[in-house]
């Protein structure tokens, strides 16, 4: 074979070799755009399902029905100084005049008023008595419970504060049947510079309204004490009275506040009442022994 002959032939075989390398290339960056469509298919598919997921998860939460809590019973409170019957404020206060009506900054939750009484006999002493009636109402909430639950704690609270007089002497507790849901009378002496004060605090609730009475007497001047059980008789009377213008004023007619069985309170430290009721219950102006000390004071 002449050297021409093998010159062409090594020519031949060079180019054979260019094409197939040339060959392998173009199939090589044909197979690229392939895979990358692939995997951005693949990219989109789960894309999609996880906007599926949070579609559904959203669907399913606005779906979940929101919290509620039983609407409280009473919506409204009388005038307190409209409590008591005529018969009643001459019963137990006799020389008292118009009542007099503490300040509210909602009429419709809380109010109050009081009556004093000075029977002047002149140098034979006088007969002081004073009369208060205090009303909380509360309002269901979501975060903090039904209104009736929250009455209760205010009511067991209530209770407590008045067995924990300072300077109380022969405290008696007992329950008020046919008053309201529940109500307790808690009783003591309590002797100041003036005399020796007969007091009575009846503590009642009637379904989200708690009615706190405080009744107190007093002879002074060297007036005879008054009878500690006929003031106890008349603060509980006059309890009742005010509980059933509770229910009357919500259009029950007073049948709830006089058909129900009242339940004695434990004696024994309650759970904290909520914070509703701590809010509302901290202006409350029930310190059933603050006032004796003061009232007779500026009479005598």
């Amino acid at each position: 074979m002449s050297e021409g002959t093998m010159q062409r032939r090594a020519q031949r075989e060079e180019r054979e070799q260019r094409a197939k390398r040339l060959s392998r290339v173009l199939v090589c960056a044909a197979a690229v755009p392939v895979m990358l469509v692939a995997a951005g298919c693949s990219s989109d598919s789960g894309s999609g399902d996880s906007t599926d997921k949070a579609a559904k998860a959203a669907a399913s939460a606005s779906a979940s029905p929101s919290p509620t809590v039983q609407a409280a019973a009473y919506g409204k409170l009388p005038e307190p100084c409209k409590a008591f019957s005529k018969k009643t404020l001459e019963d137990l206060v006799p020389k008292g005049k118009s009542g007099k009506e503490g300040k509210s900054d909602d009429i419709s939750t809380r109010g109050s008023c009081s009556w004093d009484s000075l029977d002047n006999n002149g140098v034979k002493g006088s007969q002081f008595r004073w009369l208060n009636v205090s009303m909380l109402r509360f309002e269901s909430d979501v975060t903090r419970g039904p209104a009736d639950k929250l009455a209760e704690e205010y009511f067991e609270k209530q209770v407590q504060e008045a067995q924990a007089v300072e300077g109380a002497k022969g405290v008696k507790t007992e329950p008020v049947a046919g008053t309201g849901d529940q109500a307790t009378a808690v009783h003591y002496d309590l002797k100041k510079k003036e005399g020796t004060f007969k007091q009575q605090t009846v503590v009642a609730r009637v379904e989200n309204v708690v009615v706190t009475l405080d009744y107190n007497g007093a002879g002074l001047a060297g007036d005879k004490t008054p009878s500690g059980s006929d003031m106890l008789k008349d603060a509980k009377k006059a309890a009742k009275e005010a509980v059933d213008a509770v229910s009357e004023t919500n259009g029950k007619g007073g049948g709830k506040a006089g058909g129900s069985a009242s339940k004695t309170p434990s004696k024994s430290p309650s759970k904290s009442p909520s914070k509703s009721a701590s809010k509302e219950a901290s202006d409350e102006p029930s310190k059933s022994a603050s006032s004796p000390s003061k009232k007779p004071a500026s009479k005598s």
